[in-house]
């Protein structure tokens, strides 16, 4: 049955495991949670010898997939079999390994749990094989989580390791992270074991800076806020950090960082609907982003909006050696910045 990771986590947390699990999608995150678990914790350290067999997709083949998930366990109650990479088994995409894995599937050793980690990837709907895994099979597919869910998903990751966490810190994290939440459930954990050290419970900004490394004030997100108020000195602060720190500001993912923000800009303007909920959904960000696009919408009429984002465009091109009269990354991040808010 097609279901979702955390279902699947909750399960196995208590003891639930099924015959077969065939884990796919472009999220690599959730199907190394749920393959670490069963490596982890379906087999005591003194059954995992016998009964624990690790193959990789690019070294083997289904035959030999198969032939060890129909052995039966040796002094355990279970044996598990873990394919990683099963994305590379090269006979998973002909017709003839499709149909020994559906027969499989059908009629799978119950004393086995067969695992197939196929990252990156998903199986073709339309296949024969994805309706049978579908129908007799855990079926995971582990997608892509979009901009605008990752806040709500650290809160959550940080509510279940019973802290609390600020809004700058969440903030500081996106900007600096993005969506990647393995490197997001690392800096979390990171910061959270030196929670007690801190005598703390709440993550905070200057503990993302400490731990994280961070800079709470000189960051291309605080760049963007200051922008968007309108506070050219502390812009000019942020610029002249970048300046001194290029290889730990470079300059590329900074306008597009700014091109996106004044392209969310223009929706706000042309939007019906400028309630916080609905400017929330249509720029795909949390709630607690909207006042500052509403700040920045006063600052920044319609035509200038329009034209930042082709001071932009051509910041772009010059940072890439392409009509650049400018000079230094340096030269072109300052020059930008001051047409920017002028």
């Amino acid at each position: 049955m097609a279901t979702t990771p955390q279902k699947v986590l909750k399960d196995l947390k208590k003891g639930q495991y099924a015959p077969v699990y065939f884990l796919q999608g472009d999220e690599p995150f959730y199907i190394d949670q749920i393959a670490q678990y069963i490596e982890q914790n379906a087999l005591t350290e003194t059954e995992k010898g016998f009964n624990q067999i690790i193959l990789y997709g690019k070294d083997t083949d289904l035959p030999t997939v198969l032939t060890n998930a129909k052995r039966f366990p040796m002094m355990a109650n279970r044996q598990v079999v873990l394919v990683k990479e099963a994305h590379e088994l090269s006979d998973l995409q002909q017709k003839g390994g499709q149909e020994m894995l559906s027969q499989y599937v059908q009629h799978p050793l119950p004393s086995t749990v067969l695992v197939f980690c196929h990252k990156y990837k998903m199986l073709n709907k339309k296949l024969a094989l994805s309706k049978t895994l579908e129908q007799f099979a855990v079926l995971v597919e582990s997608k892509k989580m979009y901009d605008n869910q990752v806040p709500d998903w650290i809160i959550r990751w940080v509510e279940q390791q019973n802290h609390t966490i600020e809004e700058q810190a969440v903030q500081m994290l996106m900007d600096h992270i993005g969506n990647n939440l393995e490197r997001l459930a690392n800096e979390l954990e990171k910061v959270s074991i030196n929670l007690e050290k801190e005598s703390q419970t709440m993550i905070t900004a200057d503990l993302v800076q400490k731990y994280v490394g961070i800079s709470k004030e000189f960051n291309a997100f605080e760049l963007q806020k200051a922008i968007a108020q309108g506070n050219f000195a502390k812009a000019f602060q942020i610029v002249y950090y970048f300046s001194a720190n290029p290889k730990a500001n470079p300059i590329i993912p900074t306008i597009a960082l700014l091109f996106t923000f004044f392209s969310k800009l223009l929706l706000v303007h042309q939007a019906t609907d400028k309630t916080e909920r609905g400017l929330a959904s249509l720029l795909k960000v949390h709630p607690f982003f909207v006042k500052e696009y509403r700040v920045a919408a006063v600052n920044y009429p319609l035509p200038k909006v329009i034209r930042n984002i082709g001071l932009l465009r051509r910041a772009d091109l010059n940072s890439k050696g392409i009509e650049n009269t400018t000079g230094s990354d340096d030269q072109i991040l300052k020059g930008l910045v001051y047409r920017l808010m002028h």
